[in-house]
């Protein structure tokens, strides 16, 4: 969740430091801080709220040395004194993860006279380096992470050496190569433009830093090499392209999101197919927005394939006993390729046999580093929180897959793509958000494909307007949650099945009779011709395949999600209480 970063080299580590923590700040806008070593000393800044709220405290800093953390909170609550770095004597760390024996050491240190001054658990950490210090940075973290149950990314400096240690144990952690300067981020866009080459360190890796060299090592301090990758980030456009949110921006970026990931399909293409061969059941799990996408994978591949799918929440599946074999195919879905829960249900299903697919938008993820094979998703860069064109990605992926599966040509997506383009530029929707805006609950109804698309956008209004409302089966309403219906409540349907939209606009008159005010997203021309002059809120989506419909109707419901937020004054790329990248459990 957490985002933390180091440098040493040539250049102000300050500014290096501030710069990737902005680039991080997806990751948790909590708190964030820096530690740096300056003429010999060390020292730590750090403030409670957003990233640019440390830039006061850097601007006049000069440092070859330091590193940094933008916060997501887990154990205290946001504050100046729960913020990372912490620090022990002459040490300061970062971590991202959980200690989960924190009490129990913390306890520990207590009784050894060790004052602790913030609520979290990484402060233990930090203690705990300087306990094991008796002149070896390197040699006190090997020390101390055998002391620890949980998960971490620890980065640690002190000022008396001129290097930086780093240890990693089931929470994501790269290195940077450059010349004279060396690195180390959470994720690549941290480094984007700053350095070539990058490796991954593996869990019980430590790593030893300076601006000359990296060296890594395996729990035993023995030395280890690791593959080194092209750094991807590198070319990556991470500005705002004059939008006022990157949330905007990335939905205008949809339309690309669907076409570069049909593009990149094809690199991988008789790779998956050899591992799906024999497959005769699947499982689609992920959390949260993938998990939207993991129900809408089912229905298309039982659709195509004709076999038993199903949709799991990752939390849900790692701890159930999953019935699974050779002949199953797990897809874990994914956008950062880190979420913890759903790379801990790949593991799962990997220890029981089966074939194993990430559907990520991530190049260098654990999720890709434990796969069969990897169904890249060609999203680019996300830096809203929001998950908005990582969905339509991996509705796209999934789309193709499933056709794969099922020996079946798919329908090319380049006509998708120009109806993408029209949905984004064309779709005129503000008079709805001012209504959900003063809404005391938004409703997302739909079936089938429509019901997957009614649940996402359910979450994405929840996520970053902070209205409350569900996503329901239009055929669950009158099944109790009908009795939520009066004046106060708006109910969005989608309708782009032309099998079942007469029964949806049967649910829209139920709603309507009983005072609730409705909204239709739609491309089924009668609905369009019944509904216009009974409600104002009918919205024409453009004619497509049924199984296609998901990626226009998806942006209609972002779209509804974002201008609702900006009419409520909130900011969507960076909704309170949420990370994007949910590295812990």
């Amino acid at each position: 969740m957490c985002g933390i970063i180091g440098y040493t080299g040539r250049r102000n580590a300050s500014e290096i430091i501030y710069q990737g923590l902005k680039r991080l700040e997806y990751r948790g806008y909590d708190s964030s801080g820096a530690a740096y070593l300056a003429d010999g000393k060390l020292s730590v800044v750090k403030k409670e709220g957003k990233v640019e709220k440390l830039l006061p405290l850097l601007k006049d800093v000069k440092s070859s040395l330091g590193i940094g953390h933008t916060r997501w909170a887990t154990h205290g609550v946001p504050s100046d004194t729960n913020s990372h770095p912490h620090r022990s004597g002459n040490i300061a760390v970062v971590h991202n993860g959980i200690i989960e024996n924190y009490a129990e050491l913390k306890g520990k240190l207590i009784s050894d006279n060790y004052k602790f001054v913030s609520d979290t658990d990484s402060e233990v950490v930090a203690h705990l380096l300087n306990k094991n210090y008796s002149g070896n940075l390197l040699e006190a973290m090997q020390k101390t992470v055998k002391m620890l149950k949980g998960s971490y990314a620890l980065i640690a400096i002190c000022d008396s050496e001129n290097r930086i240690i780093a240890a990693r144990y089931k929470s994501p952690l790269i290195l940077g190569y450059g010349s004279g300067e060396n690195y180390l981020a959470s994720d690549e866009p941290a480094l984007a433009g700053l350095c070539e080459t990058i490796s991954i360190l593996q869990d019980g890796d430590i790593a030893e830093v300076s601006s000359e060299s990296i060296k890594i090592y395996d729990e035993n301090l023995t030395p280890v090499s690791r593959e080194v990758f092209p750094n991807l980030a590198v070319c990556c456009d991470l500005g705002l392209d004059n939008c006022p949110h990157y949330m905007l921006k990335e939905l205008r970026e949809v339309p690309d999101s669907v076409r570069f990931t049909e593009r990149a399909f094809e690199g991988i293409r008789q790779k998956l197919s050899a591992i799906l061969s024999d497959v005769n059941r699947a499982v689609f799990v992920g959390c949260g927005t993938a998990y939207h996408a993991a129900m809408i994978g089912k229905r298309y591949a039982e659709s195509f394939a004709r076999i038993p799918c199903e949709a799991e929440t990752g939390g849900e599946f790692r701890y159930k006993q999953p019935v699974i074999d050779g002949r199953t195919a797990v897809f874990a879905i994914s956008q950062s390729g880190e979420t913890a829960d759903t790379v801990e249900a790949a593991r799962l299903a990997l220890s029981l046999g089966a074939k194993v697919v990430a559907v990520t938008n991530s190049h260098h993820s654990e999720l890709t580093r434990i796969a069969h094979v990897v169904v890249p998703v060609a999203a680019g860069p996300e830096i809203c929180v929001a998950a908005t064109k990582s969905y339509t990605g991996q509705v796209a992926a999934l789309y193709l897959t499933a056709n794969l599966l099922a020996k079946r040509q798919p329908e090319k997506l380049d006509k998708v793509y120009d109806l993408c383009k029209k949905t984004v530029a064309e779709l005129n929707i503000g008079s709805l958000a001012q209504v959900c805006a003063k809404a005391r609950g938004v409703y997302f109804l739909g079936r089938d494909l429509d019901y997957a698309v009614a649940v996402e956008g359910s979450l994405k209004l929840k996520e970053v307007s902070y209205v409350p409302g569900e996503g329901y089966p239009s055929g669950e309403l009158k099944h109790g949650t009908l009795a939520l219906i009066d004046e106060e409540t708006v109910s969005v349907f989608i309708i782009c099945d032309d099998l079942l939209a007469d029964k949806s606009v049967n649910a829209v008159e139920q709603v309507r009779s009983r005072g609730g005010k409705t909204a239709v997203f739609t491309n089924v021309d009668r609905v369009i011709e019944k509904l216009r002059s009974e409600t104002p809120y009918v919205f024409e989506l453009p004619r497509c395949d049924k199984y296609l419909s998901p990626l226009l109707s998806a942006i209609a419901v972002q779209k509804l999600a974002y201008q609702t937020a900006v009419a409520l004054g909130r900011d969507p790329d960076k909704p309170r209480n949420l990370a994007k990248s949910v590295t812990v459990e």
